[in-house]
């Protein structure tokens, strides 16, 4: 996903440009795509990379003083990215038990049509790892979440503290806004969600906030009201709309079989939902192992960029 040439963000003005395009793009691809499907939050984390890409990018063009509190700035940011990352691919790896026994009960479907006892053992045993998914993923979110520092409304003290480093610490409040934001989508969507206490749903940008990097933050916020928009309908566990499509259809292929006693097509759908979610977590699990590997050689050539100039 790329919002706009990366060289037009070589600049502080430029990256605050190629930051609020992205959010824009996102905000039309929240649009276009069911409530946290696969393809929006793979969408989410890509631009979250490329918006990291970006900033280390920046750091090179803006010849900033050598050991100064921006790199540690800048180390704390991405320390928060690496763990939150690291919470989310330990909760979409617990989803495997899942699919795996989604399609373990397709195949029972293929040798029993009807509702015979190893096709109610399947049933039994994809309704138990979702439950078990949801509740390791609970358990997850309420020990971790408190400790990933993911300030949504972040404020600072004096405005004018905006422009330090040449702007690179404008630069650092406004990624450490969006990010938060981004990453709590993805928490939201493949980890688990409580809305009616979710940070998503509570404040909001703050027009009295006004810096250059304003645009970034209405942006942020115009994309962040329709998330919390479409969150106070959802109860509380993990949004991800193909997780929630797969416990449909296992409960409709259920009370199809009670009802008619045979399942038609059905098998081919439950197939067909458990298949989209497997590749959809194997393809998140991807891109956040590239993410990692970016996030370490970016670190590494910063440190190199200061120890050598």
């Amino acid at each position: 996903m790329d919002p706009c040439p990366s060289s037009n963000a070589n600049s502080v003005t430029g990256f605050y440009t190629f930051v609020s395009r992205g959010m824009e793009e996102l905000e039309r691809a929240f649009l276009a795509n069911n409530f946290m499907s696969i393809q929006f939050l793979q969408r989410v984390l890509s631009l979250l990379r490329s918006f990291h890409t970006q900033l280390t990018l920046l750091v090179h063009k803006l010849h900033l003083p050598l050991g100064d509190k921006w790199l540690d700035e800048y180390m704390d940011e991405t320390s928060k990215l690496w763990e939150t990352c690291l919470l989310l691919k330990n909760a979409i790896s617990n989803f495997e038990p899942y699919y795996s026994a989604g399609f373990n009960l397709a195949s029972s479907l293929d040798s029993h049509s009807h509702l015979s006892p190893q096709v109610v053992r399947a049933i039994s045993g994809c309704r138990r790892e979702a439950l078990g998914l949801e509740e390791q993923n609970r358990a997850l979110m309420e020990t971790r979440i408190h400790t990933l520092c993911l300030r949504l409304d972040e404020r600072v003290s004096v405005e004018s503290k905006l422009n330090g480093f040449n702007g690179f610490r404008g630069v650092l409040y406004a990624m450490r806004n969006v990010s938060s934001m981004l990453l709590m989508i993805l928490l939201h969507g493949l980890v688990y969600c409580w809305p009616e206490t979710s940070e998503l749903v509570a404040g909001g940008y703050d027009g009295g906030r006004l810096f250059l990097g304003s645009a970034v933050m209405v942006s942020a916020a115009r994309l962040r009201q329709r998330v919390a928009a479409e969150m106070g309908g959802a109860g509380p566990g993990i949004l991800l709309y193909e997780f929630r499509t797969a416990r449909v259809e296992v409960e409709e292929l259920r009370g199809e079989l009670e009802a008619e006693g045979g399942v038609g097509e059905r098998v081919e759908s439950v197939r067909a939902c458990f298949g989209v979610l497997r590749s959809g977590a194997e393809n998140i699990i991807c891109q956040l192992d590239d993410f990692f590997d970016e996030i370490v050689e970016g670190r590494k050539k910063l440190l190199d960029f200061c120890s050598h100039r």
